[in-house]
């Protein structure tokens, strides 16, 4: 079940997400919450919204009827064995004797080191024996991977998991990152309600925070679930897996691979141009042209679910490539008596325009993500103040936890 939290003044409305407060009465609150959907509307309705005098948090009882998914990960031993095929025999055997195997994260393979693990949970690294790895080790497993892409990346047909190389200047393969590629059902649920209202969602993460299994997830639920037209663009096979197959994670969404990762704006507009979509998923987003495909695709009306690194929507407004997909920011001249009114600078920061993501989320582990509605919070950033934003967070049962009207630490 999804509890909410959030109290504003009195009693407010549980479902008025960044929305202005509405006071309810016990038995008009009752009502509200066994009659209300989760998705609800006023969260588009006040664009202004007032400043709270203070804020704190308050359980409401779980919404009648409505439940949710554990996150669990599928059934995917089998996946896991198709990779361990690519190393050498001894640590594929201890890996399978591992207890931990199922939250096995990546292998990785340096030239004259240790082979070592890393699991989910650790924040060291485990060592699979004490032999360096080999030249002739490397070459047999690049030999079973088969060809390395042109950014580096290779999959194994019919699964997740994805393998990164390290080259030396000649071009020889020196270093592989193993990671296990998972598709995790019930993750969806932290933002489920946000996606039946259409707009457009960036992901905000540091690497190897779970964005793509997320947005892997999000397109089996769009396409399946919500009967929606869903194109993947998938760069390097990461979402959809490897082979010309997609792979079950993603529904009945569509797949368009792209050759050479810099063409993935051109494959953007191509499915829009061609396909007619309804949602558009882009993984990774890092450059200008693909910056500038996503306004153009968002202009058009088509619904994007995107990611791109960073910690913090300050990293966004600050990257001088990825600022547009907030808003932009542009400086500002007030003339002295509207600067005396302000009480500021008589140059100031201020956002350029409507951003390419109405929602922009930070996940700052795997359960616990900030949703942030990105004028509001931008225009409140560039003001020098702390945005309200909602906490989502999983407890120890994995429900989700709302709380909302929260001034982000």
């Amino acid at each position: 079940m999804m509890k909410k939290m959030g109290k504003l003044g009195g009693d407010s409305h549980p479902f008025s997400l960044f929305g202005a407060p509405t006071i309810a009465s016990g038995r008009e609150h009752a009502s509200i919450i066994t009659t209300m959907s989760i998705c609800c509307s006023s969260f588009y309705k006040h664009l202004i919204i007032p400043k709270p005098n203070s804020v704190s948090t308050r359980t409401i009882k779980s919404i009648i009827g409505t439940s949710f998914a554990k996150c669990a990960p599928s059934d995917d031993a089998g996946d896991i064995h198709q990779l361990l095929k690519i190393l050498p025999g001894d640590l594929r055997d201890n890996l399978v004797m591992e207890s931990k195997r199922d939250q096995l994260l990546e292998v990785i393979l340096d030239l004259g080191r240790l082979p070592e693990a890393r699991y989910l949970g650790d924040s060291g690294r485990r060592y699979l024996r004490d032999t360096e790895v080999s030249m002739e080790e490397l070459e047999y497993a690049e030999n079973a991977i088969g060809e390395i892409g042109g950014d580096n990346r290779a999959g194994i047909t019919g699964t997740l998991h994805r393998i990164s190389a390290v080259r030396n200047r000649k071009g020889a393969v020196v270093g592989l990152t193993c990671r296990v590629g998972r598709a995790v059902r019930g993750h969806i649920d932290m933002v489920r309600d946000l996606l039946q209202f259409g707009e457009s969602i960036l992901f905000i993460g540091r690497p190897g925070v779970g964005k793509t299994t997320v947005m892997r997830e999000i397109s089996r639920v769009l396409s399946d679930e919500l009967q929606k037209r869903v194109v993947v663009v998938d760069t390097s096979n990461e979402i959809g897996g490897g082979g010309d197959i997609p792979h079950p994670a993603i529904g009945s969404t569509r797949r368009m691979q792209v050759s050479k990762p810099f063409m993935q704006h051109r494959v953007m507009i191509e499915a829009v141009e061609n396909h007619m979509p309804e949602v558009i998923i882009i993984d990774e987003i890092s450059t200008r042209d693909e910056v500038n495909a996503c306004k153009s695709i968002a202009e058009r009306g088509v619904m994007l679910i995107g990611s791109a690194h960073g910690e913090r929507l300050e990293n966004i407004i600050k990257n001088p490539v990825l600022s547009s997909l907030a808003g932009g920011v542009e400086t500002v001249t007030l003339g002295d008596e509207e600067a005396r009114k302000r009480k500021s600078r008589k140059s100031i920061s201020k956002r350029r325009g409507p951003p390419t993501f109405p929602f922009m989320i930070e996940m700052r582990d795997r359960h616990h993500w900030i949703v942030h509605k990105t004028e509001r919070s931008v225009d409140a950033l560039l003001r020098g103040e702390k945005p309200h934003v909602e906490v989502r967070k999983r407890d120890k049962q994995m429900k989700v936890i709302i709380e909302k009207w929260k001034v982000e630490d």
